[in-house]
């Protein structure tokens, strides 16, 4: 699992990924120097009832945990050229170094590139100061503590875009496919009712890894509501940002043309001193009207007890 990570840690660091990643058959692209999110193309479908429908295998260009070559992307870099990158959060300009060419560089490099890249923008969250040590420690020994590194599920908001949606009158599916690559995660599924029913009360829920989710439109955006979840994951692929149980998500969803943008806003009052609302992530539909989702490889942790050094992604 480790030499994936650092494939994979390559592709996002360096933007040279191919720029799909397509379920079946994928059409042949040239090297990607890159990330800034696509633009949106066609028209966007609705269902009968007026909404936009969402249906559809969300994994070109992906921001999900399978999507390789927008990651710097969506935790907010954008690549703009080979010399000129940004900020999207503040919108500032941050320096990033020359590509002159596309050819891989090792695992040692690739992996400095990303751990640097991948933490370079602004939109943080703000932790209580008691626990700010507790963060620095999760980010450092990530290879040891991040909890899929154990092949648990990333959980909410971490999984972000599923790969796959399903639309019905009275409740959406979400499909995370289960991965061994950049973190190790198994599948996840979320059955999501838009029938208008109100949460459980929070002291009456168990919690789980994708809590006890609702959801309803706000015009044309899907807002998904979800409490209910355990502390055993993180809320980000990146930064050990830990979470409490009495945590509460806001995802939104939007769909313009072939493209999904997808944020989420956390609140914590037991970790967090403010909401905090992710980047915008991006997405792009698969263009295949017979695409499918491929079987995930099973989740098999194998190399924690074999890490000798804190290079990480």
């Amino acid at each position: 699992m480790a030499v994936n990570r650092r494939v994979i840690a390559t592709a996002a660091a360096l933007c040279f990924a191919t720029a799909a990643v397509f379920a079946q058959n994928p059409a042949p692209r040239g090297p990607r120097t890159v990330n800034a999110p696509p633009k949106p193309t066609g028209t966007t479908p609705r269902t009968a009832d007026g909404h936009p429908d969402l249906t559809g295998v969300w994994n070109g260009l992906g921001d999900n945990l399978n999507g390789v070559p927008n990651q710097i992307a969506n935790n907010g870099i954008a690549i703009e050229s080979e010399t000129v990158a940004r900020d999207l959060h503040s919108g500032q300009m941050v320096t990033v170094f020359p590509r002159l060419n596309n050819r891989p560089q090792n695992n040692e490099q690739a992996e400095r590139a990303a751990a640097l890249l991948r933490r370079s923008g602004s939109n943080r969250p703000i932790y209580k100061p008691e626990y700010w040590d507790m963060v620095k420690y999760n980010d450092h020994n990530a290879n040891e503590e991040d909890p899929s590194n154990n092949c648990m599920p990333a959980g909410v908001p971490r999984g972000a875009i599923p790969s796959y949606i399903a639309q019905y009158p009275n409740h959406v599916m979400f499909v995370y496919p289960g991965q061994g690559g950049l973190i190790a995660t198994q599948t996840m599924y979320r059955m999501i009712p838009t029938d208008g029913r109100k949460h459980t009360p929070l002291k009456d829920l168990d919690g789980t890894y994708t809590g006890e989710s609702i959801a309803h439109w706000d015009g044309d955006t899907l807002v998904v509501d979800s409490w209910g979840f355990n502390a055993n994951t993180w809320f980000d692929q990146i930064g050990g940002y830990m979470h409490g149980e009495n945590m509460h998500v806001i995802e939104r969803f939007r769909r313009e043309g072939n493209t999904l943008t997808w944020t989420a806003t956390v609140e914590d009052p037991d970790y967090l001193l403010e909401p905090w609302t992710t980047t915008p992530r991006v997405a792009l539909l698969n263009p295949r009207p017979d695409a499918m989702l491929p079987e995930s490889q099973p989740c098999s942790e194998r190399d924690l007890a074999h890490i000798v050094t804190k290079e990480h992604h």
